[in-house]
């Protein structure tokens, strides 16, 4: 009988790890190296998966545009609110200060009646002694 081969044959898989390695570091070398002939290597890519980077870049520049509306319009709402803050604490301010100066005078207005409830009484007192 005839022992099975536990052998396969399959083709040799850690040569060709060994290749696609150094087909990636002269990929990248080429990158840091050449750039003029990256780029051209990077549209050749793009061309041969159907400018899917482009949609993406696309849809990355529009969400950067939508993110910088949203970022403008929050602080046109932000300095709006503010502002009127801001009003308010004049406006209060300005409501609070007619206010303590109508109490000042009318205290001084009712120091003045204490004063002259009491001339009225001391002339009154000196009356009732005099008859």
């Amino acid at each position: 009988m005839e022992r099975p081969s536990l052998e396969f044959n399959l083709p040799d898989t850690h040569q060709e790890g060994k290749l696609y390695v150094v087909d990636s570091l002269n990929n990248l070398n080429k990158l840091n190296v050449c750039p003029a002939e990256s780029q051209r290597s990077l549209a050749d890519e793009e061309e041969n998966t159907g400018g899917t980077e482009e949609n993406m870049a696309g849809s990355n520049t529009r969400n950067q545009c939508l993110l910088f509306v949203t970022f403008i319009l929050t602080l046109a709402v932000t300095l709006a609110l503010v502002s009127f803050v801001i009003f308010l604490i004049f406006q209060t301010r300005n409501e609070v200060d007619q206010i303590s100066s109508r109490l000042l005078s009318e205290k001084k207005n009712i120091e003045e009646l204490k004063k002259l409830n009491n001339v009225i009484l001391k002339h009154l007192n000196q009356s009732r002694i005099v008859e």
